[in-house]
Parts: structure tokens; C-alpha cells; sequence
């Protein structure tokens, strides 16, 4: 068991508000350990207690990695390759066994988070969390917005009816256009599988936004630790979809 510190100062170093505020959270109710609520005085162990500020979970266990990452073409997003491909998980220098959070298929790039957070992992992928993943698709071809606005009526594929939560045309031009997706679900290459039904096979695909967490200035290969105040904003929706 970690030492047991006060609640206000576990909050403060999660960096969400400043001791003061956070006592004044705790005056007001706000703040519980474990489902109960804390009172000014409160210690929580910050390894094995929940602790929440209005329902929504704190990042405070100082055990817990994440990293962003911008997985380029060709990187499996898997933790280990029987085949020795390069992996997501090489590309970040960590002290500890991080685990990718769901896929993204090898022929595309983008967004990916690693974790050792098993709690943070289940609210990015359990769709029941809704945390959306947005992506810049390129296709061949060049559709209308009446063929576009089909990927959110929903298609059939061979596993199940499938459907965009939003789609519109970015660009076209060439032959070529951009299609922004967000997606609600991440089932095996959906994206690409939804564009083939339609007739406009994908040239190149992006993540570009796991809820609310992007970074445009993140270059393929590269990647950052989380913020608490990303980790927060991402925990948040397991407290919204109750």
C-alpha cells in the first residue's frame, strides 16, 4: 500500500486546481474516496482508491503512463510481433510496459494511446463510453454529398451493419477527395470497408482525434505523455455515459 497523503494535496499534484480550491471542493461535497464523500482532513492512498471530483475520476496514481502517439505507416499497433515488425510500443522510451489502446490498422497512421491505465483503456475503447475517433480519410474518386451523408445512414459489411457518426466532404479535386469520419465503434479496418462499399476505396487514412484528445503538431513516429488534464477530460466520459 503507497503512503496515504491528503486528499487536497493528491488533487494539487494531479495539477486540475490549486490546494485551496481543492479544499474548497472537499468543504462543499464535491470530492469523494471510493464512493464516499471526503471531509477536510481526508488521507487517500493514490494506488489503490478512487478518488472523484463531481463523479468524475482523478488521475493521481503516480504509477500510471500514457502517452499520445503518432503511429506511422507500417507500425503494427500491437504490444509485441511474432514476425519482429516494428511496434507503437518501440517508438516510446518508457521505464514501463505500456499497452496500445485498441488498433489502428498497419496501412494507416495517426493517434494511438499506450497506457499501463487498464481503467483509462476500457473508457477509450468500451463503446459504451462513447469516445469518438475522428479521421482524415483520402479516397479515389470523387463522391457526392449525397453518397457521403450514406456512411452515416449506415452500410452493410460481412460482420454487421456499420455507420458514421459524422462524414463530410473536406476536398476534391484530381480524382482524389478527403472525407472527414468519426466514428462511434472501432471495429477490424471499418473505415476502409465502409469507403469499398461505397464504391471509393481509401488511399490513405489519419487519425486525427481520439475524443477530445489531438495534437497537430505531433510528426509520424513521435509521441508525448498526457496531461492530467487530458486524462481527466478522457475519464470524464465514464462518468457521462452513466
Amino acid at each position: 500500500m503507497a503512503e496515504r497523503i491528503r486528499v487536497q494535496r493528491a488533487i494539487a499534484h494531479a495539477g486540475l486546481m490549486s490546494r485551496r480550491a481543492a479544499e474548497t471542493a472537499i468543504a462543499r461535497g464535491r470530492v469523494a474516496i471510493d464512493g464516499e464523500v471526503a471531509i477536510l482532513g481526508d488521507r487517500v492512498d493514490v494506488e489503490s482508491q478512487i478518488l472523484t471530483i463531481d463523479g468524475s475520476p482523478v488521475p493521481v496514481n503516480p504509477g500510471h503512463v500514457t502517452y499520445l502517439v503518432y503511429k506511422p505507416v507500417g507500425v503494427i499497433s500491437t504490444a509485441d510481433d511474432p514476425q519482429g515488425r516494428k511496434t507503437v510500443v518501440d517508438l516510446v522510451d518508457s521505464h514501463v510496459r505500456l499497452y496500445p489502446v485498441g488498433r489502428l490498422d498497419a496501412d494507416s497512421e495517426g493517434l494511438i494511446l499506450l497506457t499501463n491505465d487498464g481503467n483509462l483503456a476500457d473508457v477509450v475503447t468500451h463503446p459504451r463510453y462513447e469516445v469518438h475517433k475522428k479521421y482524415l480519410v483520402e479516397v479515389a474518386g470523387e463522391p457526392g454529398r449525397g453518397e457521403i451523408r450514406v456512411l452515416e445512414q449506415g452500410v452493410e459489411l460481412d460482420d454487421g451493419p456499420a455507420r458514421a457518426l459524422k462524414a463530410r466532404l473536406v476536398a476534391s479535386h484530381g480524382g482524389r477527395s478527403q472525407i472527414e469520419v468519426i466514428m462511434g465503434e472501432g471495429r477490424k479496418r471499418q473505415v476502409r470497408r465502409m469507403l469499398d462499399a461505397i464504391g471509393y476505396p481509401v488511399v490513405a487514412l489519419v487519425r486525427t482525434a481520439i475524443g477530445p484528445i489531438a495534437d497537430s503538431a505531433l510528426r509520424p513516429g513521435q509521441s508525448r505523455q498526457l496531461t492530467n488534464r487530458e486524462i481527466a477530460a478522457l475519464l470524464a466520459r465514464a462518468k457521462q455515459s452513466n
